[in-house]
């Protein structure tokens, strides 16, 4: 059975998840992102721009999923978790989330209107690993 702890161990290790949103046509989208700023219970947050197509799309239509996975030389564990991705612009939430080499990307630094937060809210899952495949919900 799947745990909680399981799941932000692995989590906690990863560099990039993949975040896929519904486009306007109703087909899903993939983008690679670095792993979450944090993670709160079933929530997971991202930095990302508001400016983005990806912004405009989760605005539209707010479901979306999160992938991850380690690939070794024997061994392939991957995660999916799905639920529904929040755009959040308040001071509190950009603050909360900012790191040092955020400037890079939000020349405005903190206060940069293009600087949006995502927040992933995790219902469900699948959890792949050694061959076998299990669904578990998020409680």
């Amino acid at each position: 059975m799947v745990t909680r702890k399981q799941l932000m161990e692995f989590m906690g290790k990863q560099k990039t998840v993949m975040i896929c949103s519904v486009d306007e046509d109703g087909y899903p989208n993939a983008k690679a992102m670095f792993s979450p700023r944090k993670i709160e219970n079933d929530y997971f947050y991202f930095s990302s721009n508001v400016s983005a197509k990806r912004t405009a799309q989760y605005l539209q239509n707010p479901y979306a999923c999160i992938y991850a996975y380690q690939k070794g030389r024997f061994r392939y564990e991957g995660w999916m978790l799905i639920g529904e991705m929040k755009i959040l612009t308040d001071q509190e939430s950009k603050k909360d989330n900012w790191q040092i080499g955020d400037r890079l990307y939000y020349k405005q630094g903190v206060n940069d209107p293009d600087y949006c937060v995502y927040r992933f809210k995790a219902i469900r899952g699948r959890r792949y690993i050694d061959l076998k495949s299990e669904d578990f919900v998020m409680d």
